[in-house]
C-alpha cells in the first residue's frame, strides 16, 4: 500500500488549484477547463472553506435554474470537506471515497493544504503495485531474476 505523500510525489503537477468563495461559477469553471482538472478547493486565506466539483456545477447550477455567471462559488461549493494525511495509505483513501462517494481528496498536513488527490491517481498507483506484483510473480515463477 502507497502512502499519499508518494503519490503526490509521482503526479506530473502537484498543484493546489484554489479558487475564492466570491469567485464566480463561470471563473471555477473555467479555470477548471484550463488546467484539465475536476475539482478546486475554496480557501479564504489559509483556510480551506469548501471543493467546488463538476458534480457540484452540474447538480446546483442547470437543474436548479441558476446561471454559472452570477451564482457565486459559495452557494453551491460542498462545505462539509473531507481530507487525507500523507501518511495515510491509498487503501484508506480508497475506502473513504468509496463510502462516501468522492472523486477528490485534499491532502491537508498540519492544518496546511499540502495536495489533492483523485479517485483516478489512486486507480493509477494501484494498477502501477499491480503491475509490479505481477513481474515479481513472474519472475519467481520462471527463475529468472
Amino acid at each position: 500500500m502507497t502512502a499519499v505523500a508518494k503519490i503526490l510525489q509521482s503526479k506530473p503537477d502537484a498543484t493546489v488549484h484554489t479558487i475564492s468563495p466570491a469567485a464566480s461559477v463561470l471563473d471555477a469553471l473555467q479555470l477548471m477547463a484550463d488546467k484539465g482538472i475536476g475539482a478546486l478547493i475554496v480557501t479564504e486565506g489559509a483556510s480551506i472553506v469548501g471543493i467546488f466539483t463538476e458534480r457540484d456545477y452540474a447538480r446546483k447550477i442547470a437543474l436548479m435554474g441558476r446561471t454559472s455567471a452570477v451564482t457565486q462559488v459559495k452557494d453551491v461549493m460542498t462545505s462539509a470537506v473531507m481530507f487525507v494525511r500523507p501518511d495515510q495509505t491509498s487503501e484508506q483513501c480508497m475506502q473513504l471515497m468509496s463510502n462516501n462517494r468522492l472523486r477528490h481528496l485534499p491532502v491537508v498536513d498540519g492544518g496546511k493544504l499540502v495536495g489533492m488527490i483523485s479517485i483516478g491517481d489512486l486507480v493509477k498507483d494501484i494498477i502501477s503495485e499491480q503491475k509490479f506484483i505481477i513481474e515479481q510473480l513472474e519472475n519467481y515463477i520462471t527463475g529468472s531474476h
